[in-house]
């Protein structure tokens, strides 16, 4: 069975800091790109970040560029989401995802998310 869990949100206030989580299991996590998604209330879900676990490139959207940084432990099945320099636009519930093959797309598998909330 595959499975993603997300863990690492919470509250934190502006300036601040959270490192995001997401443990896979039930595939090889070196054949899939795996990404993180956010989604806050009212809006369309939005692509932050993504990893290709096969040789570790990386995207990111520009509004967290410089802010966020995505890595990969593939010893442990486990992407990471470093996020400095939160901002109350960063609140939402973010959710990992993976997709077959190199790029991220709409995510063949998703995590349940994990809350994420900036105060100002």
């Amino acid at each position: 069975e595959v499975q993603l869990v997300e863990s690492g949100g919470g509250l934190v206030q502006a300036g601040g800091s959270l490192r995001l989580s997401c443990a896979a299991s039930g595939f090889t996590f070196g054949d899939y790109a795996i990404g993180w998604f956010r989604q806050a209330p009212g809006k369309e879900r939005e692509g932050v970040s993504c990893i290709s676990t096969s040789d570790g490139s990386t995207y990111y959207v520009d509004s967290v560029k410089g802010r966020f940084t995505i890595s990969s432990d593939n010893a442990k099945n486990t992407v990471y989401l470093q996020m400095n320099s939160l901002k109350p636009g960063d609140s939402a519930v973010y959710y990992c995802a993976a997709d077959t093959g190199y790029y991220c797309g709409g995510g063949d598998y998703w995590g349940q998310g994990t809350q994420v909330t900036v105060s100002s």
